[in-house]
């Protein structure tokens, strides 16, 4: 009990245990704020990837998409190749299939009267499909949340389209020279009967405008003005014409390679919050793309979505392993196998900055290792009398060692309290020092998150504590060891 009431009466009368405490707890809160921001990047990161991805992935590099053939040796459809799988022992774990074709590409498009191009891609889609598997209509603009998302335009869009129309069969009038029309040579066909066949083109539907869904970031452009602040400006509007450029080829050619290029009208945009996606992915109809390429009746990926994913996953992707063969270029791959080198990347960064922090940790450590040093030397006479009225040695040092400990629990615990607090308000906090510094901490213009992510992980605040409490507790071993090696008559020979 004596043991006890030393180390809370040290702990109460002296000042250099209060650094030890400090030392500690800004340690403590250091390792707590960061990884709980790093987790809150790396956990918002990994949702947008599994969304836009799916759970499981069925690709192929092969650019004319997937060879696979029924018992008849006949090439079986993208249909028939959901219906394969949905038949398959996988097929009751599985939520949604959809097909899809996805291809590198360059969009075009005029702004503020100038050519623009840009590398991008082309993923053919049926959206209604997509949107089951996840990952799009969450994302979109306009048909946010949308259960039947569509590439249809608003009336919104078509004004924009006959606008832009207008204006340039104004800009094509001005650059041709006024010439008077010169005398018709025939009669003008107006004053003839109209033929029949001219009745039935008059009444044939007009040629279909296909809508194209495109990356945030692609349609808006970022700069500033003359102040200094950040101004968005849309340079894709709903109903804008973009010309999109790949590749295509047909079997009946001998597959080869040849440009092809279609143009579609902004529908609408696909948000992530990712740059990687925002300014790359453009979306359009997965029909058109099949004509497009001519690869009708084939895609390159199947999207699939699981009932359980922990649970299926593996199971699944064993059973479609055996629907496509690897020989014919298929793979078969979860979201975290698909992104695997990122994932790795992230974990490892992780574990390094918290290995580096720590060392903050140890630097507490030795400050305690100091200060008990010199405590133990104030302390001679304390020991001496001690140890004359009978402490043992193991008294002596579990004084000191459990006075570490204390220190060491405070510390934890004043740390903890601060860190959490600072997650809890580092918006806040953020606002702050941005007004006072007059520069962003976390620069909007940069990041599309609208605030700083966090993500508090219980376990990772108590190994935070337990490895600083171990670090206390382990720099106190040698001050206290000195202490009950110490001879109760040397300790009180000049008092």
């Amino acid at each position: 009990m004596y043991k006890l009431l030393l180390c809370v009466r040290y702990l109460q009368t002296r000042y250099l245990a209060f650094i030890c405490i400090v030392s500690v707890m800004l340690g403590v809160a250091t390792l707590i704020v960061v990884n709980a921001v790093m987790s809150g990047f790396s956990t918002k990161l990994k949702d947008r990837l599994h969304g836009v991805l799916s759970d499981v992935i069925v690709d192929t590099d092969r650019s004319d998409g997937f060879e696979i053939n029924d018992t008849l040796g006949k090439a079986l459809t993208p249909d028939e190749v959901v219906a394969r799988i949905m038949a398959s022992p996988a097929g009751p774990k599985i939520a949604a299939v959809t097909p899809t074709i996805e291809v590198f590409a360059i969009l075009q498009f005029n702004f503020r009267g100038q050519a623009m191009t840009k590398p991008v891609r082309l993923i053919g889609i049926d959206p209604e499909g997509r949107a089951a598997v996840g990952g799009f209509a969450e994302y979109l603009v306009r048909q946010h949340g949308h259960a039947r998302p569509s590439f249809e335009l608003t009336p919104e869009a078509l004004k924009q389209h006959e606008l832009n129309r207008q204006r340039r069969e104004r800009a094509d009038a001005l650059q041709v020279p006024n010439v008077p029309d010169p005398k018709p040579l025939v009669p003008d066909p107006a004053a003839l009967p109209e033929p029949d066949d001219a009745v039935m083109k008059r009444d044939m539907p007009v040629t279909k405008l296909n809508g194209a869904v495109i990356g945030y970031t692609i349609a808006h452009f970022r700069w500033r003005n003359e102040q200094g602040e950040v101004v968005e400006e849309a340079a894709l509007k709903p109903g804008d014409d973009v010309t999109l450029f790949t590749a295509g080829g047909s079997q009946i050619d001998g597959g080869r390679i040849r440009p092809v290029f279609g143009n579609f009208l902004v529908t609408d945009y696909l948000k992530t919050e990712m740059s990687e996606y925002d300014q790359s992915f453009v979306y359009v109809p997965l029909d058109v793309l099949q004509r497009l390429r001519t690869m009708e009746g084939r895609c390159t990926a199947f999207q699939i979505k699981l009932k359980n994913y922990e649970a299926d996953k593996k199971d699944v992707v064993d059973a479609l392993r055996g629907i496509f063969d690897p020989r014919t270029g298929a793979r078969v791959a979860t979201w975290e196998e698909h992104q695997g080198s990122l994932l790795a990347a992230i974990d490892v960064e992780r574990g390094i900055l918290n290995l580096l922090l720590f060392m903050i940790v140890g630097v507490a450590g030795f400050s305690i290792l100091a200060i008990f040093t010199m405590i133990v030397s104030e302390k001679y006479r304390d020991i001496g009398i001690l140890k004359s009225l009978g402490a043992s040695n193991h008294g002596v040092m579990s004084i000191f060692v459990c006075y570490g400990l204390l220190l060491g629990t405070v510390g934890c615990g004043l740390g903890t309290a601060l860190g959490l607090t600072i997650t809890d308000n580092i918006n806040e906090i953020e606002m702050f020092l941005t007004r006072v510094t007059g520069k962003a901490v976390f620069p909007r213009a940069v990041y599309y998150f609208k605030d700083i992510p966090t993500n508090v992980d219980m376990v990772n605040v108590a190994v935070v504590n337990i490895g600083a409490v171990a670090v206390a507790t382990l720099f106190s071993l040698l001050p206290a060891w000195r202490a009950a090696r110490l001879h109760p008559v040397r300790a009180l020979r000049f008092e």
